[in-house]
């Protein structure tokens, strides 16, 4: 009977959903279901976007929970005693750590300013640059590129290691991820076949050396699935703390709102409306790491670049959870 639905599943991914790279269902910690599509395998490591944004929140995470990091309400500022605000600029002084989390910090660009980010030499100097401004601080205000790589620089200045360093000791390791090294651009061409590629294992760095925050990272669907595995159970993994559940309660509950899409934030996780406490990481092309904890089960997409992807929290809801919530 579940082969025959799952049958029909990979017809309907096949048909309406074609850039899947890969898929893992877990349910009770047990694989359910792991396939891969369009000649990626189990090794195969694809770009997940802005999954990277969920990614630096558990390190933020981790950095509090060792005492690196005293408070969220610290202010950005406080992270980079040798920055130069800018003259006139009177926004950027009370911005915290909790306003880059929660996306409700201000930022003096209109329209995102792509080429100058990416031939910058140092992506974190560039952004603090545009924060601030006339905004509004606590209104939320989505930065999918630009914005994040301030956390970068927070954890490089709060715990004395690169970003790299120390998500591969602290989080990476411990759940035997792989991401092998730092990946470097010297060319758009570099880049834009880095975004396509499905063999590369790294995690993308600016001249300085400060991985981004925002995109950048590459992961394979049981690496995702790992990571949603890890906050399903409390940040606990092998028997060991690795995150606090504290800081996974507080990261997936909301903390602001996108009024116009009416989508719930937390610390750099997507909250989902109901009553199942679902959360999910999601990336641009349909990447995404969905997490309900009422019914225990993880579902993991890894996606090849499309930028008209459909839904992917609605295709969990309605092909994949009714075929294995009820399985053992």
């Amino acid at each position: 009977m579940i082969q025959e639905k799952v049958t029909e599943l990979e017809k309907i991914i096949n048909n309406d959903y074609s850039n899947f790279a890969g898929m893992v269902v877990l349910k009770d910690g047990k694989t359910l279901y792991e396939n891969y599509f369009n000649e990626c395998t189990a090794t195969s490591r694809i770009h997940v976007y802005s999954v990277t944004k969920s990614i630096i929140s558990i390190l933020i995470g981790i950095a509090m929970d060792n005492g690196h990091i005293k408070s969220m309400n610290q202010r950005v500022l406080d992270f980079f005693p040798d920055y130069t605000v800018k003259r006139r600029e009177k926004t950027i002084q009370n911005v915290t750590l909790k306003n880059l989390l929660t996306m409700t910090a201000p930022y003096k660009y209109k329209f995102t300013p792509y080429k100058k980010y990416f031939t910058s030499d140092d992506w974190v100097k560039f952004t603090l640059d545009l924060l601030g401004g006339r905004g509004q601080i606590g209104k939320f205000r989505y930065t999918p590129l630009i914005g994040p790589d301030i956390l970068s620089g927070i954890l490089v200045k709060a715990t004395g290691q690169s970003v790299f360093d120390f998500a591969t000791e602290n989080l990476f390791s411990p759940l035997g991820i792989t991401v092998e090294s730092n990946v470097f651009f010297h060319s758009k061409e570099e880049q834009l076949a880095f975004n396509k590629a499905k063999n590369i294992s790294g995690w993308v760095a600016d001249r300085a050396g400060v991985n981004t925050g925002g995109w950048g990272l590459t992961l394979s669907p049981t690496d995702m699935a790992k990571v949603g595995q890890l906050y399903l159970d409390g940040g606990m993994w092998n028997g060991k703390q690795i995150v606090s559940t504290r800081w996974i309660d507080e990261s997936t509950k909301e903390h602001s709102r996108w009024e116009k899409l009416n989508l719930s934030y937390g610390y750099l996780w997507w909250i989902g409306n109901d009553k199942e406490h679902s959360y999910a990481a999601m990336g641009d092309g349909g990447n995404i790491i969905y997490v309900n904890t009422k019914k225990k089960m993880v579902v993991s997409i890894a996606s090849l670049f499309n930028p008209r992807a459909k839904d992917r929290i609605e295709f969990i809801k309605e092909n994949i959870e009714p075929i294995f919530e009820n399985c053992e």
